[in-house]
């Protein structure tokens, strides 16, 4: 018998195993197709038993399909039970409250998750409908649940999903509170899902109560209530939610701030798992804003903004010239903290190791508290230890968390909000975001950012690829020398390198089959020359990524 025909006959062995425990008479007959296939279907049967889906501190994430590797009604049963166990070892009172998005699968997840709940005796308490992540995020919070699950798979592509677990006040603590799980809560839900036993005997109790819309009408209420009430209003703003789930919140909370409703790509405007008008449903992928900005100029936009599927996320577009120009995750950051600081907000002002250092700079010259962390809004909401309040929180990849008290995760409904208040406020004025940002240019320095993005097939090549930079460290970026070069295992896969006056830093996504260097090039601007000082910048980035491309062996 060949090493083939083993390997075959093991795998046929190890799905037969999973069609007997697998709960899903679709996914069964998904995975006997399979299986007829053989042995042609051989390494498609061995991808979906790789190995388990991990459940790690972004919790599951991954293609509907049969399989452990897989999301699917057996592994989110197993997911769900694990989880609901891991609760009760900690003493975990409170109900489980469940959030859906509207991809394939999500709802029969949630539902599955409340009978998982209620079958060991926890009250389980689902949200209405197809809901933005930051509702789920602020019902843990408002109905000081145990903990929230939110199904989906964010901004990924149409054939994932994912379940994302947040943490109440009793295992979250006080910075914690409706944030994502960190280590090593992580691990202990990865154990107690692994010792689950045969989905069969997992038991399942009644469907759970499905929350009616007063708790959206309060998370409108309070989204509505980050901006001032008596601001300029008069501001006229085109919309998509990538066919994800966040127009009827936006919209509503637009409204209830007193700004004129946003008009919404029409083609759009309702969820739908397909994403049909987008290669790849996320605002930061070339052409997904094109309806976007189309919109904006059929109807005379003043700014023009994007969430993504599960509005957690806020892109924004401004007028240059006569065109539309998508502002960076840096630039609205920046945007953002700075108008806040001009309201009076003072407390801790946090961003991430990949995102541009104006923050740090912005924060030091106006005597505010600032902290760095690794990326992800689990480690944001956690900064400075509680040493100060947290007041802002932002990431690169267009997460900002305007108001930790309400929701604290990335919001994408609060962070428009926020953004469409200061835009008004601009205009009241005569001015607009990008007269702001030459502002902060002038003051600060103008701070170029860039990302070099690598997407990968064979996860390998990313290893190999971080493996070279470490074995090939430089001395110099841009000719300058080199005043950090930190590696930052075993605690984060990252690696940064930064000179006096340019960064790069290196990391494998945590979500998606990519390798990413986060670059950044600081050119003064004391000659007050801001688009000087911009073409100069722009100039060194692009050196500055040739420079990286080399270094990564691309």
């Amino acid at each position: 018998m060949t090493a083939d025909t083993t390997d075959i006959d093991d795998l046929r062995e190890q799905a037969r195993r999973w069609l007997d425990d697998d709960p899903d008479p679709a996914s069964r007959d998904e995975l006997r197709a399979v299986l007829d296939q053989l042995p042609g279907s051989g390494p498609e049967l061995a991808d979906r038993f790789a190995g388990p889906l991990t459940f790690g501190t972004a919790g599951l994430r991954g293609p509907l399909r049969a399989g452990p590797n897989g999301m699917n009604l057996a592994v989110v049963t197993q997911a769900a039970a694990g989880l609901v166990g891991w609760l009760a070892a900690q003493g975990a009172t409170g109900p489980l409250v469940i959030g859906y998005d509207a991809r394939h699968g999500s709802r029969e997840f949630a539902e599955r998750t409340a009978q998982v709940a209620t079958g060991a005796g926890r009250p389980a308490l689902l949200l209405p409908r197809p809901l933005p992540t930051p509702v789920l995020a602020y019902a843990v919070r408002h109905l000081d649940a145990a903990a929230g699950v939110m199904v989906t798979a964010s901004h990924n592509p149409p054939q994932d999903n994912g379940y994302k677990v947040y943490l109440g006040a009793r295992l979250g603590g006080e910075l914690g509170t409706g944030a994502q799980i960190v280590p090593p809560a992580d691990a202990g839900i990865e154990a107690a899902i692994r010792a689950v036993g045969p989905l069969t005997q997992v038991p399942l109790g009644p469907p759970g109560q499905v929350l009616g819309d007063d708790l959206v009408v309060s998370y409108v209420e309070r989204a509505a209530a980050v901006v001032a009430p008596d601001g300029p209003r008069d501001l006229a703003v085109a919309y998509t939610p990538l066919h994800g789930v966040g127009a009827a919140v936006l919209t509503a909370a637009f409204a209830r701030a007193g700004f004129p409703v946003p008009g919404v790509v029409p083609d759009q405007a309702e969820p739908d798992p397909e994403f049909p008008t987008v290669s790849f449903p996320n605002p930061e992928e070339p052409g997904a804003v094109d309806r976007l900005v189309a919109l904006a100029d059929r109807i005379g936009a003043d700014l023009a903004i994007a969430n993504d599927p599960d509005a957690d996320r806020c892109a924004v577009a401004v007028r240059d010239g006569d065109s539309w120009r998508m502002l960076r995750g840096d630039e609205v950051g920046a945007l953002l903290a700075d108008h806040l600081m001009r309201r009076g907000v003072r407390g801790l002002y946090a961003t991430t190791i990949v995102s541009s250092s104006l923050l740090r700079a912005m924060c030091a010259a106006r005597d505010l508290p600032y902290d760095e962390t690794l990326t992800g809004f689990k480690w944001i909401v956690r900064a400075g230890g509680g040493a100060q309040p947290l007041v802002f929180g932002y990431e690169e990849a267009l997460g900002y968390c305007v108001a930790p008290e309400h929701v604290r995760d990335k919001d994408g409904i609060t962070a428009a909000l926020t953004v469409a208040e200061l835009a008004a406020g601009l205009k009241a004025q005569g001015r607009t975001l990008t007269d702001r940002l030459d502002e902060l240019a002038a003051e600060f320095g103008v701070h170029h950012t860039d990302q070099l993005s690598v997407r990968v097939d064979d996860l390998r090549l990313i290893t190999e690829m971080m493996a070279r930079v470490r074995a090939a460290t430089p001395a110099t970026l841009l000719g300058q020398p080199l005043a950090e070069a930190r590696d930052l295992l075993p605690d984060s896969d990252v690696v940064i390198l930064r000179t006096a006056g340019a960064r790069a830093v290196i990391r494998p996504s945590g979500t998606e089959p990519k390798l990413k260097a986060y670059l950044e090039v600081v050119e003064p601007a004391a000659d007050g020359d801001v688009p000087a000082a911009r073409t100069r910048a722009q100039a060194a980035a692009s050196a500055l990524r040739a420079e990286i491309a080399a270094l990564l062996g691309l």
